[in-house]
């Protein structure tokens, strides 16, 4: 008996040195990407420019690095929130633990280089060494050009200085320390010619990380078929709205034509179009819209054909659920 109580001792002391090894390494020797990039981005008008497109319009950095106002239809962002941060991602909406996007303005990022901000939005691993949670969908910026992301860290660096305060985002245990997996090294590819339409398509969407919303998840893990909607997020007042599939099958935008496509997001664009109040309880969206439909015709077009070109998968989507049902 005695023996079997020293193996048993002897297998719980090695389970713990184990243990001890796994932790000792993910916290001291991970995220491994690299140190960031020696760069000094242009700030050109032109990039600038792009960087406003891509960030309020396709990327949609504005969308989440402000405090979107749910009393109106569509969430927009309230005014003078552009950039300053504050938006909770947590656990009511599937994630596991509460991310607060931070402040982008140069109040923030001033003492930044650009090679940091380069190395968090593409590998996600912060100034100070930090992984981030991929709420912030850095395994696709990772893909893009990198033309593209120099081009919003320009934006970033014209933005109005906004002094403002931002909790720390905190992931739940174990998640706090798998995130140290997390973080990619960059993988940048140019982007593909506008003419080439389908791969054009393929780099808006990925930019847009439109998969991201559009696959349901658990605990945030992709569970679902991509782009097979279903994915729940829990509204102010209970009520539960979900994504929609968007695959070219009939329970998608399978029907749709393209001119439906670009007329959905452009209606928005539309200067008689304002967010109107949105009850509580009552139909809503957490579908930025009024920010996509910024993006050009073209581009959505392009966004368009690369959908209708993926497997279609049948996937009726209850959109909404009002509280209580």
């Amino acid at each position: 008996m005695k023996k079997s109580f020293r193996y048993i001792l002897y297998l719980c002391t090695i389970l713990l040195v184990m243990i001890l090894c796994v932790v000792i390494y993910l916290t001291m020797f991970l995220p491994n990407v690299g140190p960031p990039p020696d760069i000094q981005v242009e700030m050109s008008p032109e990039n600038i420019e792009r960087g406003n497109y891509l960030a309020n319009h396709v990327m949609l950095c504005m969308d989440c690095h402000a405090e979107r106002d749910f009393t109106l239809y569509a969430g927009p962002p309230r005014p003078g929130t552009l950039g300053t941060g504050g938006e909770v991602f947590d656990q009511s909406i599937g994630l596991p633990g509460r991310f607060v996007s931070p402040n982008l303005t140069p109040f923030a990022l001033g003492e930044w280089t650009d090679g940091e901000i380069y190395r968090a939005v593409t590998s996600g691993v912060s100034r100070d060494g930090r992984a981030l949670f991929p709420i912030m969908p850095y395994p696709n910026y990772s893909q893009l050009d990198d033309e593209d992301i120099y081009a919003v860290i320009a934006y970033l660096r014209s933005l109005e200085p906004v002094e403002k305060e931002i909790e720390p985002s905190k992931a739940d245990f174990p998640v706090s320390l798998l995130m140290n997996t997390m973080p990619v090294k960059p993988s940048p590819q140019k982007r593909p010619d506008p003419d080439d339409i389908i791969p054009y398509g393929r780099y808006l969407i990925t930019a847009a990380a439109c998969s991201d919303c559009h696959t349901r998840m658990e605990r945030g893990a992709f569970v679902g078929e991509p782009y097979a909607g279903g994915n729940e997020y829990l509204l102010p007042g209970g009520a539960i709205v979900r994504s929609v599939n968007i695959t070219p099958h009939e329970t998608g935008i399978g029907l749709w034509s393209k001119e439906q496509f670009i007329s959905r997001f452009k209606a928005h664009a539309d200067t008689l179009f304002t967010p109107h109040l949105v009850e509580p309880g009552k139909f809503q969206t957490i579908m930025p819209w009024q920010m996509y439909a910024g993006m050009s015709e073209d581009d959505l077009a392009a966004i368009y054909a690369y959908l209708m070109s993926l497997p279609a998968v049948e996937n009726k989507v209850e959109v909404f659920t009002p509280p209580g049902q």
